[in-house]
């Protein structure tokens, strides 16, 4: 199983190939596109998240001491984003995610070329995600 920092690592890889932000956005595009459609149960409005400009919805499940992320979004760039974060926080255990340091968010610039509620969304993503961390590894 690899580790947080691994698939950080191999995503700043992927991006790090690409010198223009337009193909960085197609590869962000790419990767929401490739991900499962979430069911429409999952469509709920708790799992919605606040924060976001547009409309993003968390499903978290836990079983056997990992948490699984799914996760859309109605904009392609934000469900690229979700998808990132999904692929590096998904399948890890709730300590794993609490202790995980971020770094290929502003490894890879996203920060830096997101509008500023698009950060904001992101940022609102990983705390929801973390807060759901947090609450299954206090349910042990």
């Amino acid at each position: 199983m690899e580790t947080i920092n691994e698939i950080q690592d191999e995503i700043i890889d992927e991006f790090a190939g690409l010198d223009d932000w337009m193909d960085k956005y197609q590869l962000l595009i790419d990767m929401g596109n490739e991900q499962q459609p979430l069911p429409e149960q999952y469509k709920t409005e708790q799992n919605l998240i606040d924060g976001c400009q547009s409309r993003v919805w968390l499903q978290a499940d836990y079983k056997d001491g990992i948490i699984n992320f799914k996760a859309e979004s109605d904009a392609l760039i934000v469900k690229g984003i979700v998808a990132l974060l999904i692929r590096v926080l998904s399948g890890h255990s709730p300590q794993e995610i609490l202790d995980a340091d971020l770094y290929f968010i502003d490894e890879i610039g996203l920060k830096e070329h997101l509008s500023p509620t698009r950060s904001n969304g992101l940022l609102a993503m990983v705390k929801q995600m973390r807060a759901y961390a947090l609450a299954f590894s206090t349910k042990h």
